[in-house]
């Protein structure tokens, strides 16, 4: 049976609930972004590159001090919608455990093409990497889930000598994309001007990957049969590739609110994604 790809990769029409959830996060987010600030935990608008968008908020455990770990979330929004400032408050689960969190932007398409914001993301890795030292934990979210998976897999020496070459070696994305040949049969492929060649180029599922890096592949339960598929695909792929994988499908959760468990120090997601973070700093 042919596959109704518009249909499995239109998430807001899946989600009709979806402006009332935009609308909580950008209120959740502003109300997190005021309590850090008022705490001194806050750095906003960090430059990484020229261009408007292209900015890193961090936001600080209470008590940082000395070689905090850093995480980093990147936001979703199919490469072509939603700020970075929307998703302020994923930093309070990890921040409650000590875990410094950096909300990263980039230029959206059409006026970019993913594969310069691919670019984008690498080069704010890299400015956090030569401001603070720090490996990174990386997250993101639908989009950001693709790039999150980007950068577990870049070689890092190749875009900068000074650079370690396992600078973000784990990663955990929710409701990520990893092979973009759908994206051919999409309308918004007008936006992306993907050919086949271009979309395999930057789908991380057919990257080189190191042996040893962790990425995770977490997707709402009762998401699209091809978003559950994009995530056991990269577990398995790079499973199969000597990375140490992990596939959870979590029940009863949308595209969206998917992320909740972030916002939340007790939950068992915030739980993961501190671990991670600790392991990294300890390698």
């Amino acid at each position: 049976m042919a596959i109704d790809y518009e249909v499995e990769y239109n998430n807001r029409a899946r989600v009709p609930e979806h402006p009332e959830i935009f609308a909580r996060w950008i209120s959740d987010a502003a109300d997190y972004r005021a309590e850090a600030r008022k705490d001194g935990r806050a750095i906003l608008g960090i430059k990484y590159g020229p261009g408007e968008r292209h900015t890193i908020d961090l936001f600080q455990p209470k008590g940082a001090g000395g070689e905090t770990p850093i995480a980093m979330f990147i936001h979703g929004g199919y490469w072509r919608s939603l700020e970075p400032s929307t998703f302020s408050h994923m930093a309070r689960g990890m921040n409650a455990h000590g875990i410094a969190v950096a909300v990263s932007g980039y230029d959206l398409s059409p006026q970019v093409s993913i594969g310069e914001i691919v670019k984008q993301t690498q080069r704010a890795c890299l400015h956090l990497w030569q401001r603070f030292g720090q490996r990174i934990t990386m997250s993101g979210h639908s989009a950001g889930g693709h790039l999150a998976a980007c950068m577990v897999a870049t070689d890092w020496p190749a875009l900068d000598p000074s650079a370690p070459a396992d600078l973000v070696p784990a990663g955990y994305s929710l409701s990520g994309l990893f092979d973009l040949a759908p994206l051919l049969h999409l309308a918004t492929n007008a936006d992306f001007k993907l050919d086949a060649a271009e979309a395999r180029r930057i789908s991380p599922l057919f990257w080189e990957v190191a042996k040893g890096r962790v990425f995770d592949a977490v997707v709402g339960g009762i998401e699209s049969s091809e978003f559950l598929r994009q995530s056991r695909t990269i577990a398995d792929g790079w499973g199969q590739r000597g990375v140490e994988t992990r596939y959870e499908a979590i029940p009863g959760k949308n595209h969206f609110d998917i992320c909740d468990a972030m916002t939340d120090p007790g939950s068992a997601m915030t739980a993961r994604l501190v671990a991670l973070s600790k392991r990294v700093q300890n390698q």
